[in-house]
């Protein structure tokens, strides 16, 4: 396959799987051109990580999975903790905006939004942390 067919089977733009190549992530073959030809288990891995990376996992994280993924002897357990700990940090940012929102709320709830100079979403951004 030629990168042309890996994107329309991957999703992934060209760019990105140029990169992913760059960084060692996958290996294509090279024809006599210099051309670069997908093998089908290169089509697996990019789909892998095109889904790890839409998960949100790291390029490091997304390494460390697609080596687990390749070694059969691998513990499921490593998996799952490395699953576990970006879940945690998911949650975490969740917790986050949440906040976020509740905070940029209440400012706007107290802005009259009228031609007024005064306003309390910049009153707020500019002053102490709300809780």
């Amino acid at each position: 396959m030629n990168i042309g067919d890996v994107t329309k089977h991957t999703g992934l733009p060209a760019k990105t799987i140029r990169y992913y190549e760059d960084i060692g992530l996958v290996r294509p073959l090279r024809d006599t051109n210099n051309y670069r030809v997908f093998r089908e288990t290169d089509r697996h891995k990019l789909t892998f990580l095109g889904r790890a990376r839409a998960l949100g996992f790291t390029i490091g994280e997304c390494r460390t999975l697609l080596a687990l993924y390749e070694d059969s002897g691998r513990a499921s357990a490593d998996v799952k903790a490395i699953a576990q700990q970006h879940l945690q940090e998911i949650e975490a940012k969740i917790t986050d905006l949440q906040a976020m929102h509740a905070t940029l709320t209440h400012l706007s709830k107290e802005c009259a939004g009228d031609h007024r100079p005064d306003c309390p979403i910049l009153e707020g951004l500019s002053g102490p942390a709300l809780d």
